[in-house]
């Protein structure tokens, strides 16, 4: 017999939310490896908080969908509460109910500012990798740097001389014309009246200037994890700057090797590596800085094919992860979120590396 198409919505709902999430899906793993690594930050987040006054929403919350946000690519935080009302799924990865509400989107403008003073991206990352089924993953001797450009959120029509005082408006509103021909535009002389701190920088002859900053990333060798970030401001050393710093913070006196492409090949750079006992495994180039005594080993080699592999975190992040364009004005909450793309991307990858080994 054909049933009758009529909807008839029940006054109770006796089946759980944990029962709707199948055993086997991905988010089950990353939903445990979540929960340890805050459990290691509980006092981190305590300390983000007064004792007294009315309860808040809880930052794991927050954290959780916003890690949501990266594994899904949802453009904004108001897309990511729409979602969060109506999926199940999210709202079991959150830790919401059935009839709980949903947040306002700018809860997140509200708190992004308190985590960043927390510095919880960062915390999060190494509280991540710090887990003991995590860290038998890493290599503590092999790493590879890399950086990418990521664009500001700032048009080429801001960019505008640092002396130019004039507020007259111009033709086509609020996208008006702008003839660039036969301008120069230099960083020392021009600015972005949106974003200030974007810079121009061109990735070769030939290739056009960008408002952008550069999103550097420090990947272990073994597994090609992400062991550490830094987001700076675009010029032509920062690459070099922020790969020294990141590999101090992981070298603790032992001798180490550093995977680079050709723009890492610099004399200065390649000196400072060897006075910290950091074998320096740059690709070479016509004047290179390093000669026969590196490259002949076969861990150059091995070095050379390993770290291109760093460019899968900047290919995802861009494509998935939501680093395409900033979203945000300014390198602090972008170095956040470039931060908390490079855990969103480990997450990804970790419950399939733990169940091989």
């Amino acid at each position: 017999m054909r049933g009758a198409d009529v909807e008839q919505p029940e006054l109770f709902s006796y089946v759980s939310l944990e029962s709707r999430v199948p055993q086997g899906h991905p988010l089950r793993r990353i939903r445990t490896l979540v929960d340890e690594a805050f459990a290691t930050l509980e006092s981190d987040f305590g300390q983000l908080y007064a004792a007294t006054g009315r309860p808040s929403i809880p930052p794991e919350k927050l954290l959780r969908a916003l890690l949501l946000q990266a594994f899904y690519t949802i453009r904004s935080e108001r897309q990511l509460m729409e979602q969060l009302d109506y999926n199940l799924l999210f709202r079991w990865f959150v830790g919401l109910s059935m009839d709980d509400r949903v947040w306002h989107p700018t809860t997140f403008t509200k708190n992004r500012d308190r985590l960043l003073d927390g510095e919880i991206a960062t915390r999060f990352l190494t509280a991540l990798l710090n887990l003991p089924k995590v860290r038998e993953l890493l290599s503590d001797e092999h790493f590879s740097v890399d950086g990418t450009l990521i664009d500001a959120w700032a048009s080429m029509k801001s960019v505008r001389p640092r002396d130019d005082d004039d507020d007259m408006p111009r033709s086509g509103g609020r996208n008006p014309d702008v003839d660039f021909r036969g301008q120069r535009r230099r960083n020392d002389t021009h600015a972005s009246t949106t974003d200030p701190q974007a810079k121009l920088l061109r990735k070769g002859r030939g290739k056009p200037a960008q408002l952008c900053y550069v999103g550097h990333a420090l990947m272990e060798n073994r597994n090609r994890l992400i062991v550490d970030t830094r987001l700076t401001q675009a010029n032509g050393r920062c690459e070099r700057e922020a790969a020294l710093e990141m590999i101090r913070e992981v070298r603790a006196g032992r001798r180490l090797t550093l995977g680079a492409d050709a723009g890492y090949n610099a004399r200065d750079f390649v000196a400072e590596l060897r006075a910290w006992e950091v074998t320096p495994h740059v690709a070479g180039k016509t004047h290179s800085a390093i000669d026969g005594r590196t490259t002949r080993h076969p861990g150059y080699a091995v070095s050379q094919r390993i770290r291109k592999q760093i460019e899968e975190f900047f290919g995802w992040g861009k494509s998935v992860g939501g680093l395409a364009k900033s979203r945000f004005i300014g390198p602090r909450r972008l170095g956040w979120q470039f931060t908390l793309s490079a855990t969103a991307y480990n997450l990804i990858r970790l419950p399939k590396l733990m169940e091989a080994a």
